[in-house]
């Protein structure tokens, strides 16, 4: 059994090197935040929860997409879990060459 925030740790390095790789040299890593997780483990299945800074402009609907299947595919590779959920917030949108909190 894998305790949840081994996996939530999992989950947050995955989101980061799949958020990197989907948002390409746009954005300079120091200007988006790291990545939170959270996962729930039970019975061989888990359930997780991100957050995460974009990149704007961006198409967020298919970054958020590609980035939970992303996860999904890498956490069950890595921990042999199943994943049943990921449930994804954006913390805040980061204008690119722009840094710090926009509003």
């Amino acid at each position: 059994m894998i305790p949840d925030r081994v996996v939530a740790r999992i989950a947050a390095r995955a989101a980061g090197t799949a958020l990197r790789r989907i948002t390409g040299p746009r954005q300079p890593p120091t200007d988006l935040g790291a990545p939170g997780a959270r996962a729930t483990t039970h019975d061989g299945t888990a359930r997780l929860a991100l957050s995460v800074d974009l990149p704007y402009p961006t198409d967020i609907t298919a970054t958020c997409r590609q980035l939970q299947r992303e996860v999904t595919e890498k956490v069950a590779q890595l921990t042999g879990l199943n994943i049943s959920e990921v449930m994804l917030t954006v913390r805040r949108l980061v204008v690119a060459g722009q840094p710090g909190r926009v509003r």
